[in-house]
């Protein structure tokens, strides 16, 4: 089955940026590549079970098993040691890519409290957008009760646009509520 932002795209967002942007070709309009999400966990150098627990989350935010990120270099200040485990990572595409883009838009980002739109400085030159988020329990797969303590986590959305206009105008199609 098909995603519903996926169905969207092709059907309502093609078209509408053909028109905006005089796109010729439906190859030249902007995609998403990929959603990479992150989550740093500093903790995890005193206690692995945070790590495990924020692995767990990650997983259920996303659907798919997080890759356990592992320090490159030793850095003495914060007690970290080359090869020591300091987060989470999850890649997401295609379907799965669609589906959790469609629940942080509709449901996760709406749930934030005084919650006044996206930033529209958080593209890079690339055109992908970044995003933090400061608390999980945002995502109603996480049940409040059983959290130990509140995780952050950054989502980068990696575009093939070649510029920051039509990577707002996509996401903004997306439905993605940015600040006015």
């Amino acid at each position: 089955m098909t995603p519903r932002l996926q169905e969207k795209y092709y059907k309502e967002i093609v078209p509408a940026m053909k028109e905006k942007f005089g796109f010729k070709n439906n190859l030249r309009v902007p995609a998403i590549k990929k959603i990479v999400v992150n989550m740093g966990v500093g903790e995890a150098i005193a206690d692995i079970k945070i790590l495990e627990k924020a692995s767990e989350e990650l997983g259920i935010i996303t659907g798919q098993k997080p890759f356990i990120r592992r320090a490159k270099k030793a850095i003495s200040n914060f007690k970290i040691k080359q090869g020591s485990p300091v987060g989470v990572k999850v890649t997401l595409r295609k379907k799965i890519m669609y589906e959790f883009l469609d629940r942080l838009v509709n449901v996760a980002l709406p749930r934030i409290r005084d919650f006044s739109g996206m930033s529209k400085n958080s593209f890079d030159e690339a055109g992908n957008y970044s995003l933090g988020i400061s608390d999980q329990t945002i995502f109603p797969e996480i049940e409040v009760d059983k959290i130990a303590r509140t995780q952050g986590m950054d989502i980068n959305i990696v575009l093939n646009s070649r510029s920051k206009e039509e990577s707002l105008e996509l996401l903004r199609l997306f439905g993605m509520p940015f600040a006015s």
